[in-house]
């Protein structure tokens, strides 16, 4: 299971307001499959199946959730964006036939808006931590993390894997430059202080958070993760759905920030008008 260009999405207009929902959507149905090489690497390096519990910091629209599900493992996603992890529930509702109106999903899946106080009712611990959204390329973007993960390691048994992801050296993500859209148009307006603007990531970034959430290191993996699209409007739409450009536009305007983002996609044109940006992720196995 691997991305290439997501389907073309047609919108009368581009420069509309965006709801949350309509975001959230953005996410789901456009960016989120980017990540499945990533999640794909690691859980078949870390075997994961039958015998795995694993909770999901950040799971998104739960596509990272369901992939683990379908390979046998019990799954936890936590992430504070509710209408990412709506979709997340229908999702995990559609793969098990269920009815998400009546609120229920896969049984094999539990979604919750906050860090939960213990693991499932006679359920064992978790064995596997994961933390997918990557972080290196916006600055602060690690902040949050490493206390969340203080957090849910108690919920794990002694010595279990934890996994942190992050972006790749620059020189290897042709979507960089592309971030650095975000940075550059805040920092014109002063608001710089506001975080969210992109930085180029550092080879220690995921090794500083293990070492202050006290995870102690035992290997990593560099994962190619091009990112597709179907055309221009499609790469805008799931770019921006990253919340990567959210200081950009409070900064200046969406239509600017998509004006831009559209601009610096060019290089990455192909002549059929699908977009191809190669990229490179790099994950982080510790243990608890």
């Amino acid at each position: 299971m691997t991305p290439t260009l997501v389907r073309h999405h047609r919108y009368a207009d581009s420069s509309a307001p965006v709801d949350a929902g309509t975001r959230a959507r953005d996410w789901a149905e456009i960016q989120e499959r980017m990540l499945v090489p990533l999640y794909e690497a690691v859980y078949e390096r870390l075997e994961v199946g039958g015998r795995t519990r694993m909770l999901s910091l950040g799971c998104g629209s739960g596509l990272a959730l369901l992939i683990a599900a379908s390979r046998g493992a019990r799954v936890t996603g936590v992430d504070t964006d509710r209408e990412r992890l709506a979709l997340a529930r229908e999702r995990l509702a559609a793969d098990a036939g269920q009815d998400a109106g009546h609120g229920r999903t896969d049984p094999r899946a539990r979604l919750v808006d906050s860090i939960p106080a213990a693991a499932p009712d006679g359920e064992a611990p978790y064995n596997l931590l994961t933390a997918f959204q990557p972080i290196g390329c916006a600055a602060g973007d690690s902040e949050g993390l490493a206390p969340a993960l203080a957090s849910a390691v108690p919920l794990a048994v002694r010595g279990a894997t934890v996994v942190l992801a992050g972006w790749g050296p620059p020189e290897r993500c042709a979507t960089a430059p592309v971030l650095r859209v975000a940075a550059r148009l805040t920092e014109s307006a002063r608001t710089s202080r506001a975080g969210s603007g992109w930085r180029p990531a550092l080879r220690d970034d995921l090794e500083e958070v293990a070492a202050r959430a006290g995870l102690k290191p035992d290997g990593s993996g560099r994962v190619s993760c091009p990112f597709g699209y179907a055309d221009v409007d499609s790469a805008v739409r799931g770019l921006l759905s990253t919340g990567l450009f959210d200081a950009a536009i409070r900064a200046t305007d969406r239509t600017q920030v998509e004006k831009e983002v559209a601009e610096a996609l060019h290089p990455h044109l192909r002549p059929d008008g699908t977009v191809w940006m190669p990229n490179v992720f790099r994950y982080l196995v510790c243990v608890s």
